[in-house]
């Protein structure tokens, strides 16, 4: 037990571990599935590796240490139940469609209530509730005549209505490892390795198959009617964002991701007011999951190297520095489209040629990919575009010149 003084170690297979329910994923109902049990509060009942609260586990145990949280403590999951109903959908079983969240992580007081009564501390991943988004841009595209207020999408005073979603990751390995194309003791042996062998489990206990990580989650902003994104015949308008809280936050100059951001937000508004649906999905990937020391390194190499910033070099100055040009991944992002039960993107609010392919390779088609107006990019993160264009992302347009970014740089602020 957690604030015992004798340490239990889970790092191998338990003896008569009939106290730790099945887990079998990808089945059609939960009560076939199973729950995810990833507490702490009783390690016999655990069946995943890792522990809920993504990357804010490790401030649990801070509390625990401090002696401000009691660690035998159950949630109370009263009044707690989602908003809105989501699914289930069909992709919630077809085979490793979804392998980096829970399809019924939303649902668990509802689903698994009988596990609840016999004592198991089981807690959702995924949260939905309702919520009004306050955003400056918002209001300069209806001063500008680009968005009108509706009363219901789109509120008098620039608030936009939301379907608010959030969600921890919780990975199937198996699937993650096909998904990827490579041998499942191969990815868990690197996650154990490379993460300082903080979780054992990992290579010591097969039979455990899910894997609940301490990273970041995402958050889904969904206007119109949540349901509409599985109906085929409701237009979806569609912007995967991935974070950069420079930009996104405090309206960095030198990248696109806010602007690129709002841009998606008055889409997705126009798409719900004409009767569809938007949807706006935000993942903690910050610095293309690099992490932000590592993005503010690159920012200072990339102006300060000989004949200064320039598209050529801009992926390679992050590669110097990180060893790879980008960590993202998108081959996992596509799950929560899956899980939202979206067969197709009619309008697709990226340039990333790396998402686009991902969301293709789940069969999920794309009609119209929606770039960047060229007003709203930033003078100094026009290298940062013209790398991105040149290096396969999706453009209207002709790329500009080493001449023309040279005028560029001379403008540039930075």
């Amino acid at each position: 037990m957690t604030g015992s003084k004798h340490i239990i170690l889970n790092s191998h297979t338990q003896r008569g571990g009939a106290e730790s329910p099945s887990l079998v994923w990808g089945a059609a109902t939960p009560q076939e599935r199973g729950p995810v049990v990833a507490t702490l509060t009783d390690p016999s009942k655990r069946n995943t590796i890792g522990t809920h609260g993504g990357a804010y586990s490790l401030y649990r145990a801070l509390a625990v240490s401090s002696g401000h949280l009691d660690p035998t403590h159950k949630a109370d999951l009263e009044n707690t139940a989602p908003t809105v109903a989501i699914g289930p959908f069909p992709q919630w079983s077809e085979p490793d469609r979804i392998v980096s969240l829970d399809p019924f992580g939303h649902l668990v007081s509802e689903v698994f209530a009988e596990e609840i009564e016999q004592g198991f501390d089981l807690r959702p991943t995924i949260a939905v509730t309702q919520a009004h988004l306050t955003i400056p841009e918002v209001a300069t595209a209806i001063a500008d005549g680009r968005l009108t207020p509706d009363g219901r999408i789109l509120k008098g005073g620039g608030e936009v209505a939301v379907t608010k979603v959030a969600i921890e990751p919780v990975w199937h390995l198996p699937g993650i490892a096909r998904r990827f194309g490579i041998a499942e003791p191969a990815l868990r042996r690197n996650l154990f390795e490379h993460t300082g062998g903080m979780f054992p489990e990992l290579v010591t206990r097969p039979d455990l198959e899910v894997f609940v990580p301490p990273i970041g989650g995402i958050t889904a902003y969904i206007m119109g009617d949540v349901n509409g994104l599985a109906d085929p015949n409701v237009q979806v308008a569609c912007r995967m964002h991935d974070e950069c809280n420079g930009s996104d936050v405090f309206g960095s100059d030198i990248c696109t991701c806010r602007p690129y951001l709002t841009h998606g937000i008055e889409v997705c508004i126009q798409m719900a007011q004409d009767g569809g649906v938007g949807l706006i999905v935000y993942s903690r990937k910050e610095g293309r999951a690099l992490g932000e020391v590592t993005k503010f390194l690159v920012y200072n190499a990339r102006k300060r190297q000989e004949g200064g910033d320039t598209a050529a070099k801009y992926f390679e100055r992050t590669e110097c520095i990180a060893g790879v040009q980008d960590a993202r991944f998108q081959e996992l992002m596509p799950d929560i489209l899956n899980w939202l039960g979206v067969r197709r993107l009619d309008r697709f609010v990226s340039m990333s040629n790396m998402k686009s392919d991902a969301i293709r390779a789940q069969g999920i088609e794309i009609g119209e990919q929606v770039s960047i107006p060229d007003g709203l990019i930033p003078t100094d993160a026009t290298v940062e575009m013209e790398a991105k264009k040149a290096a396969g992302y999706y453009t209207e347009g002709p790329t500009l010149s080493e001449a023309d970014l040279d005028d560029v740089r001379g403008r540039s602020l930075f």
